[in-house]
């Protein structure tokens, strides 16, 4: 069982128990990164040039290093202080830089070409180091609840593990981490990170990079230089530094010279809900291989009570000896006492399909057809599905023939993606005229005029809020989180001007609320800054939240009241910031208020729970405000509201 380094008695106990979420920031970072790092910067600096990547290294080959018998083994407390050795994994210069009034300063990947960001990273190493083999589904619970504690406050994540079982944390944490909004990148190594020859370097720098440069809010296994979709992969040699293969499913990701990321295959929510995870798992489920004369003793055994759930292997294209009626009469037994039975090949490529005699007779035992998933998705997807005590029987049996993360490729362009029917999607007619126009024979120079136009064409139909023309062209592949040159996507256009039907389509198609522009604004930053109040609302129940440090937030709450701008005062609240946030001079949103004797921005403040007795660095408290600058009302709303409230003036 992984456990927390903690400070003191009380974390440990909510650490230990992780029956209520805690989230605030000035507590969990220091519970996560008790041993070493300091994130005490997370709270109050500007990060727009920088992006956040909180690295949880859980154990594996990855992270070991020669003992004093010259023997590999995992060494608590090193990894961290190691990585500060090596310059391609840490920018010392930039770092005592940037982070000087830090007590322990983060790791800073080195810049890298063609990236906008710098990489700004943490360790949280668990306690103990794990083998892969000694990992449970309490393990795969423990990662997912780690990363709830401190989703808002990175733009991504890494977890180190050991390859053996990889893949089957890459597929439980992607049904886990539901509505999952931000890039989880699952990796490892064949070979030490710290070794003269290793792939632990290139797998260890290319994780982060994804995690912190690129939208892709998938958990997804970056490994030898190829990202693939987390729930896709199977580990296929232990000698090999390509130790995992994506069999049915290509890349989404190959960093060569340049990252080519293949963003119409990405996984995208399209739900407008928030992040969430489910941290509940059915154990009593388990994987069996058919083989040539197995007896019916062992398959009915296999099925029996506690087992709620099994995934069986069969041959080729789904098939099982037909004339194996013991065999079928004991499947059929276990499917109408409730037990859900998953098909799926024990072939590497290639799907389930029952085309034969011998698949059919499957079916007709209640057995469910798995399609294309591998081992590991299907019975990680088993185990989730099952703890859905809220679910009935039939509809866990629909979610098992449903594509919930892309696991599945039957249902993957439905679910995740534009339909492409037989002979490809219709050409925009834009695009076709001009290349009839230009008399464009090939199919390449047809793709260059629509990578020239796609974008404007996609930007003007945001503007015009044209929902037909958006539908077009996302079915010729649009990226949906493609950016002008300050960095606006579709979703910071239609958010800045109000379009709320836009804005409800992009989030329906996949748009990301956690962008930032080249000012590190997003969405809900420029909903924000127009007052969007609809859009706002909208953004926040998909998601969204502010990064500004608290020290900002109260600055611009100050100067909101001290203009009398209720208006924006609404705003920060529905975006659910404190209103009591102080400003760098200790002022309140209250104490200016009082100030310029805004009874309407006192009224919504005196609401929303800002302190009446709170005093700023010249010792003055929002009544003094407004009694020196002669607002009598003002005083006597605030007197009625600490009379009303059993307070004293």
């Amino acid at each position: 069982m992984i456990r927390t380094i903690s400070t003191t008695s009380e974390l440990d106990e909510i650490s230990a128990s992780y029956d209520v979420p805690v989230v605030d920031p000035a507590t969990v970072p220091k519970v996560l990164y008790g041993h070493r790092a300091s994130v005490d910067s997370l709270v109050d600096l500007e990060w727009s040039q920088e992006s956040r990547v909180l690295v949880l290294y859980t154990g594996g080959t990855i992270g070991m290093m020669r003992n004093d018998r010259g023997r590999l083994v995992p060494i608590p407390h090193e990894m961290e202080m190691n990585i500060r050795r090596y310059p391609h994994m840490h920018d010392e210069m930039y770092a005592e830089k940037r982070f000087s009034n830090s007590v322990t300063q983060p790791l800073v990947l080195p810049e890298c070409q063609g990236e906008r960001r710098r990489v700004v990273y943490w360790v949280y190493e668990y306690d103990p180091l794990l083998d892969s083999s000694n990992m449970t589904m309490d393990d795969w619970i423990r990662v997912a609840k780690d990363i709830r504690e401190v989703y808002e406050l990175f733009d991504g994540f890494v977890v180190l593990h050991g390859t053996d079982t990889l893949s089957y944390t890459a597929a439980a944490l992607s049904f886990m981490l539901e509505n999952l909004g931000k890039p989880v990148i699952i990796t490892g190594s064949q070979i030490p990170l710290f070794e003269t020859r290793s792939d632990g370097r290139d797998n260890f720098i290319g994780s982060l990079i994804m995690a912190g440069s690129y939208s892709i809010p998938e958990v997804a296994v970056f490994f030898n230089n190829k990202l693939y979709r987390g729930n896709r992969t199977t580990k296929v040699s232990t000698g090999s530094l390509q130790a995992f293969d994506s069999p049915n499913m290509a890349p989404l990701a190959t960093a060569g010279i340049s990252i080519h990321v293949d963003y119409r295959s990405v996984f995208r929510p399209t739900t407008l809900e928030k992040f969430k995870v489910f941290d509940r798992l059915n154990r009593h489920v388990g994987l069996l291989r058919i083989f040539p004369s197995i007896s019916a003793e062992t398959v009915r055994g296999f099925l029996q009570p506690p087992m709620a759930g099994v995934v069986i292997q069969t041959y080729g294209a789904g098939n099982m000896p037909s004339n194996r009626t013991d065999i079928m009469e004991a499947l059929r037994e276990a499917t109408e006492r409730g037990v859900i039975i998953v098909n799926i090949t024990q072939c590497m490529h290639g799907a389930v399909d029952a085309i034969y005699e011998t698949g059919q007779a499957l079916v007709d035992s209640g057995v469910m057809a798995g399609m294309d998933m591998t081992p590991e998705a299907a019975l990680t997807k088993l185990s989730y599905v099952l703890a859905k005590n809220d679910w009935s029987l039939e509809t866990k049996r629909r979610m098992m023939k449903t594509n919930l993360r892309g696991e599945m490729t039957c249902l993957a362009q439905e679910e995740g993606g534009p339909v492409i029917e037989e002979g490809g999607v219709r050409e925009l007619d834009v695009v076709a005229s001009i290349s009839r126009a230009l008399q464009l024979a090939s199919s390449e120079d047809v793709d260059q005029v629509k990578d020239l136009l796609l974008p404007a064409i996609f930007f003007s139909a945001v503007v015009n809020v044209d929902l037909s023309r958006l539908e077009e062209i996302y079915k010729n592949g649009v990226e949906i989180n493609m950016q002008d040159a300050s960095g606006w996507t579709g979703l910071h256009i239609a958010s800045s001007e109000g379009l709320m039907e836009a804005v409800t389509w992009l989030l329906h198609h996949g748009a990301s609320v956690h962008i930032r522009d080249k000012m590190a604004r997003t969405p809900l930053t420029l909903a924000i800054e127009n007052d969007r109040h609809q859009v706002i609302t909208l953004l926040v129940k998909t998601g969204s939240h502010l990064l500004e440090p608290s020290l900002k937030l109260g600055e611009a709450l100050v100067t909101a009241a001290a203009s009398d701008n209720v208006r924006r005062l609404k705003s920060y609240q529905l975006a659910g910031v404190d209103l009591s946030l102080q400003d760098p001079c200790g002022r309140s949103a209250l104490h200016a208020a009082c100030t310029v004797g805004s009874e309407e921005a006192v009224q919504l403040l005196l609401a929303a729970g800002v302190p009446t007795d709170e005093v700023d660095r010249t010792d003055l408290t929002p009544a003094m405000c407004a009694q020196i600058n002669n607002h009598q009302h003002i005083t006597e709303l605030l007197e009625a509201h600490q009379q009303h409230n059993g307070l004293s003036s």
